[in-house]
């Protein structure tokens, strides 16, 4: 998909991604505290029967399992001499489920390493690591590409400049923030929602952190600054942790999808769902975003 293409894509009508995938997956045996790219990479059929129900669901768009897939993160686990095979085997395991009924993103997230000045990681280390992730999932054949659950701009602008030195790919960009918009690591949405379309994004919002009921007003504040598609995928609501540190939601179907309809209303028009949500939040989804 050219960025032309998206562009005549989105203007035909919203587009819904899919939702969760590592708390499903958890249902479905992923031990937690490994690494969820390798361990998919082995163990496909549950991520083939997820993503496949979410495409029955709705989902337009559903994203590849490569969210920690760069050389940095893998390096954590003593796989970044993985990293080429790893993206290729999880982009094909996506289109596999995706069997030409849905596009499919390669998912690239933060390092999780702040940049200078700010931080110690130098911007060229970190322009060559995602570089390398983006060669491969292009390579794979990926339709689009998404920056999601990016903590400061800067680093998304990084991913931005590695992409477009690479593909023509579209790419989507969503932060992680507070209710009122503000970034966890400084600054606002806003701010950098303008910023990002200023250096090539092609749609940018937040996904997870909160839920879609406190986020009304910062799709709309959002959708006033730029003028590119805004994402909204929040969690399902704000979770309670267990006793074991387990985070579980307790926000249904039925009350995401309202809340979602709002924030349609409100200006996003790439929507889908982030943690505690599965097919049948983003089959309600759906309902309400046909029915509106």
């Amino acid at each position: 998909m050219t960025k032309k293409e998206f562009r005549q894509r989105i203007a035909q009508g919203p587009l819904i991604l899919d939702g969760a995938t590592g708390s499903n997956l958890l249902k479905s045996g992923m031990p937690r505290g490994i690494c969820s790219e390798k361990w998919i990479a082995e163990h496909p059929k549950p991520l083939i029967q997820l993503q496949k129900a979410y495409i029955e669901a709705g989902s337009h768009i559903v994203y590849a399992p490569t969210f920690l897939a760069n050389p940095i993160s893998l390096k954590s686990h003593g796989l970044a001499h993985e990293t080429k095979q790893l993206n290729h085997e999880l982009v094909r395991i996506s289109k596999e489920a995706a069997a030409g009924k849905a596009l499919v993103a390669g998912d690239i997230s933060t390092t999780g390493k702040l940049l200078e000045p700010m931080g110690e990681m130098p911007y060229d280390t970190l322009f060559e690591a995602y570089k390398e992730q983006i060669t491969y999932l292009s390579e794979a054949g990926v339709d689009l590409l998404v920056a999601e659950t990016m903590m400061a701009p800067d680093e998304t602008m990084v991913i931005l400049d590695a992409a477009a030195e690479v593909c023509e790919l579209p790419v989507l960009c969503s932060l992680t923030i507070e209710s009122d918009g503000s970034l966890f690591f400084g600054g606002n949405i806003y701010d950098a929602a303008e910023a990002l379309e200023a250096v090539g994004a092609d749609a940018v919002g937040c996904n997870c952190s909160v839920g879609p009921e406190q986020l009304e007003a910062v799709i709309a504040g959002i959708r006033k600054r730029v003028s590119i598609p805004v994402i909204a995928k929040p969690n399902a609501g704000m979770p309670k942790i267990t006793d074991t540190g387990a985070a579980v939601y307790h926000m249904e179907p039925e009350e995401f999808a309202l809340h979602m309809e709002a924030l349609y209303k409100a200006g996003a028009s790439v929507l889908g769902g982030c943690c505690g949500t599965d097919p049948e939040y983003i089959r309600a989804l759906c309902g309400k975003i046909s029915a509106s």
